[in-house]
This record gives structure tokens, sequence and C-alpha cells, in this order.
């Protein structure tokens, strides 16, 4: 196996992250006035903002308005080098990773790979539902989304174009509930205005939640003000319902009823990206790598799990913390902390998650938020979710860009980014 050889070997210790993420990203941005050499690896070359990927999917948002290059992150930090690869194997033996690209030895490692999809093994949900965990996927979506509009137009079925305009989304989480809430504006702001040949009251939005509420983990008056706004923008909410199963047209529901629709949109779980290396025993059921309170995973000395990635069980999250963007800043924050304490034979901390709170929008001036002390919802709750959420992407240029793209579509009702987009056709293809 071929090292990378365009990493300079230096006096430093090399501390090599792999994944661009939250997590990822702070980490090395912590490290910045530090002695170490970071090394950062992600197979895509952008830093992606994901509580905004439903905006792009439903065509609010352009998707470069939240995406920022990780090289130009590292432009002004000397001690960073960044390489596009995938990983393929951890060897903690030879303290090396073997990517796609090559080697890389390292003294440090700090996995932070984050979360794919959980579809609980089942294999139809899996092939014929569509995920929305990366930009890709959120794209993809858009395509589907605008495409079954100019497929319906043209279908002389009415059970087709039912199905066609039947969206089920599964999984009442933020990402569930805000895209419910996005497909219900566009069908009563803008889509009437785009195809005025379709009947629109044959659009069905269903949003279908196992648990007993939507918004399971905010509190009780959050969940129900959710449920509440949903329904008034028209989605059809189902809380206490089971997909048992769906084979492209047809989802079967555990209390045996059957939606027809041609488009399930699954966002019920995530599991931490698994990584070739480690023992069984260091890895959980939903994919996180087990670690200890200084996010050291089990059995390691020298190489590190944060963010979504990382299951550490604490007596206040026996479970593991959630799955959340300031779980994994916070997380890096203190181990690069920790890392610059060790080099200077300081005393280590554990880590304790701070909650300052959880926001969710469902609609325009409809969002809840749960603050450590208090819970509100309505108006003020969206404009703090606009503000937090506007401060917290990348790059001033896209906040601006984000920013009239928020107001043009609040002032006039409508978003002028409905491209439908599809990968180029193969014309070796069309030759035979």
């Amino acid at each position: 196996m071929k090292y990378i050889p365009s990493i300079p070997d230096n006096n430093k210790k090399r501390v090599v992250i792999i994944g661009g993420g939250f997590a990822g990203l702070q980490m090395a941005k912590s490290l910045k006035k530090s002695n170490f050499q970071i090394v950062l690896i992600d197979k895509n070359n952008y830093h992606q903002f994901q509580p905004l990927f439903y905006q792009v999917a439903t065509a609010g948002l352009e998707p470069s308005a939240i995406s920022f290059p990780i090289r130009k992150a590292f432009q002004n930090q000397k001690n960073a080098h960044f390489r596009l690869a995938s990983l393929t194997k951890v060897d903690p033996i030879k303290n090396e990773i073997i990517t796609d690209i090559g080697a890389l030895k390292y003294d440090y490692l700090v996995l932070a790979l984050g979360a794919d999809t959980n579809y609980f093994d089942n294999k139809n949900i899996q092939e014929h539902a569509i995920p929305m965990k990366s930009l890709t996927e959120a794209i993809n979506l858009r395509n589907v989304i605008l495409s079954n509009f100019e497929k319906a137009l043209n279908e002389t079925d009415p059970a087709k174009v039912k199905s066609l305009l039947n969206f089920v989304i599964v999984g009442g989480g933020p990402t569930g509930t805000e895209l419910a809430g996005a497909l219900s504006e566009m069908k009563k702001n803008i889509l009437p205005k785009d195809y005025p040949e379709l009947d629109f009251d044959l659009m069905k939005i269903h949003l279908i939640e196992a648990a007993e509420k939507v918004l399971n983990g905010y509190s009780t008056v959050s969940s129900i003000k959710g449920k509440e706004y949903l329904e008034r923008l028209g989605t059809k909410v189902l809380t206490d319902t089971f997909v048992k199963d769906y084979d492209g047209k047809k989802v079967q529901l555990a209390n045996g009823e059957t939606l027809y629709t041609d488009t399930l949109i699954w966002a019920a779980g995530i599991k931490g990206n698994l990584v070739n290396g480690f023992d069984s025993e260091v890895t959980s059921k939903a994919g996180r790598l087990k670690v200890d309170h200084q996010n050291l995973i089990l059995n390691q000395t020298n190489i590190y799990a944060i963010g979504d990635q990382a299951l550490m069980t604490t007596a206040d999250y026996p479970n593991g913390h959630p799955q959340v963007a300031q779980v994994a800043i916070q997380q890096a924050q203190l181990l690069a902390k920790n890392f610059k304490n060790k080099e200077k034979s300081k005393a280590l901390k554990n880590f304790k998650y701070k909650d300052r709170g959880s926001l969710a929008t469902v609609g325009r001036n409809l969002a809840v938020a749960d603050l450590p002390h208090f819970s509100f919802q309505g108006f003020t709750a969206w404009v703090l979710w606009l503000f937090v959420h506007l401060m917290a992407i990348l790059g001033v240029k896209n906040r601006l860009f984000v920013f009239i793209n928020w107001a043009w579509s609040y002032f006039t009702y409508d978003q002028s980014l409905r491209l439908l987009i599809n990968p180029p056709v193969n014309r070796s293809k069309l030759k035979q």
C-alpha cells in the first residue's frame, strides 16, 4: 500500500480527522493555534449544513448556499491539510489509516464520519424509499418532487395521478416535521400557480411517526403545537403508526392500512457510519462507536470518535447523547482542548453536554423553541429559528444569499429555484 506522498513529515504530532461535518471541521479549526499537524479527510470537498437540507429538497434554497469549500476554511490555517478521499480501514496496530488514495500514519486519529439513514434492516424500504442525509440526496428529492408534478400533468389514470401527488414522510422528528411543513406550504402558495391544470385537492401529505407524538424529544407543549401547526397547513399526521413495508407503490402500515404513493421519504432514524478495523464489542447496534467520557474509543489509546458516530453513556444520557450539531461541536471543542492539555501534561476534562435548547420550524411564522428553562411557540420562535440557523451557516456570502432567498420567499410567497436538474444521459447507450 502506497502512502499519501504530499503530506509532509515534520516534527509535529499528526492529528488525522476523518469527516468534514460539524464535528470534524470544528475539531480542525479548534486546533488552529497548536503545535499539531492537522490532516482532514472527507469524501466531499465541502461542508454541508444538514439542518437546511429540506429547504434544498423543496426548492427553497440552492445547494451552494448551504455548502462551504473545506479548502477555503483552511486558507489561513497553515498547520492544516485537506485530502479528498474515502476511508477504507483503520489499522490501530500500525497507527495508520487506509483510504482510496493511499495510507497515512497518525499520532492521533479522530473519527467524525457522522451518521447515515437507518432503515432498520427493511430491504424493501431501503430500495424504494428516498432518504435525505446528504446534499446529493436532497437534490435528488427535489428532482423527484418536481418530476411527480410533470408526470401527473400527462397522466390520464386518476389512481396514478393520486399516487404521484401523494407524499408520505416517515419520521416525525425535526427533519420530517420541517419537510412536511415546507411541502404543505408549497401546495398552498406555489404549486397551484405552476400547475394550474392539476387539481391540488388530490395532493395529500402524510407524516407518519411510530411514537406517541411528533417532535418526540421536545417538550409536551412543543410537540402538541408542532402537530397543530402541521394540521393547520393541511398535513395528515399519524402518530403511534408503524410502517411495515413499501414496494415503491404501496405503503403497508402495521395496523393493516395501506397508502398508495410513488414517493415515500424516509426520515425515521439514523445510524453511525461503520468503520472497518474495530472489534464488534466497541460498535453499538446503531453503528455508533463506544467511547469514554473523553471520547476515546474503548480499548484504544489514541483513537477517538466524536459527534453522531460516538456513543458516550452518562447518568443524564444512558443511551448516548442526541445526534445533533451542538453535541458534535461541543465534543470537538473539548477534545481539541484535551489534546493541547495532553501535550502540556495538564489534566484532561470529561465531556459534559450543555443543552442550549431545541428549535424546529413548521412553516411561515410557525415554529417551536425549547430553551433550557422555558418554551415558546409561534412567530417569536420562528424568528429565533431563522436567526440561529442563519448565523450557523459558514461564510458571509452564503448567509447573505440565504437571507435574500428567505426574504424573497416571505414577501412574495414564491420560490425561484424550482429547477429540475437530472443527471446527463449516457449518449453511448442511445447509440445502441
